[in-house]
């Protein structure tokens, strides 16, 4: 019986808020660890250990620092081939630079197809244009692309995994899933420029399938 201070009203209402705040606690809890695990597992997910927003060190010129002369513009590209560097090393696989991209192109292995070249960009911008021969490989949808991919992959000696190039980390997302596949990390190389880089020099580019023949032509 209420002594009319509505005492007894206030404990029961108080009684009914406490487990109420217990559940949505958990619901929070449990909402954040999957979050969490859903984030590791998605290639665009984001990575805890890895720095978003790296701030200036002060430190002296080294061949990971760039140049405190520089302009902004360049040293922030260097600082992300930096990076890619840095990640390739982390995950085993071996950069390749422009010059010896062309090299492997114009190798007769190419031709037997002992060197082989694998776009991991969308269907999309592969067939807008490509490195003339290159194997689509899109790593989102690797049932897609492993039945034709896999195979080539595993007679060849050398493997160049490419994608649009600067940020783009496609390339070392699809090498990676060609290791896991069974392709031998020494036969892995990531072209970081990507197709970017090789169509602004005025190299050949096929567009449509694969040994579609319609090539551009290299440009003066």
């Amino acid at each position: 019986m209420s002594d009319g201070t509505g005492q007894p009203a206030r404990r029961a209402g108080a009684a009914k808020i406490g487990p109420l705040l217990l559940e949505a606690g958990a619901v929070l809890i449990a909402g954040g660890v999957l979050a969490l695990i859903a984030n590791q597992l998605s290639p665009r997910g984001l990575r805890l250990s890895r720095d978003y927003f790296p701030q200036a060190t002060g430190e002296t010129e080294s061949p990971s620092t760039p140049a405190a002369g520089g302009s902004r513009a360049t040293n922030r590209v260097i600082g992300a081939t930096n990076a890619v560097l840095a990640r390739l090393e982390a995950h085993g696989l071996q950069p390749i630079e422009l010059p010896r991209v062309e090299e492997f192109y114009h190798a007769p292995q190419f031709a037997q197809e002992l060197i082989l070249f694998v776009d991991a960009r969308d269907d999309a911008h592969y067939q807008a244009g490509h490195i003339p021969g290159a194997y689509q490989f899109d790593h989102y949808h690797p049932e897609n692309y492993l039945p034709a991919v896999l195979p080539a992959c595993q007679t060849a000696q050398k493997i160049v995994v490419y994608c649009a190039g600067g940020e783009c980390e496609d390339s070392e997302f699809a090498a990676l899933t060609l290791h896991q596949a069974g392709v031998p990390l020494d036969r892995l190389f990531v072209y970081a420029g990507g197709f970017t880089e090789w169509a602004a020099g005025g190299r050949p580019v096929e567009s449509g399938p694969r040994n579609s023949g319609t090539v551009r032509p290299a440009q003066p």
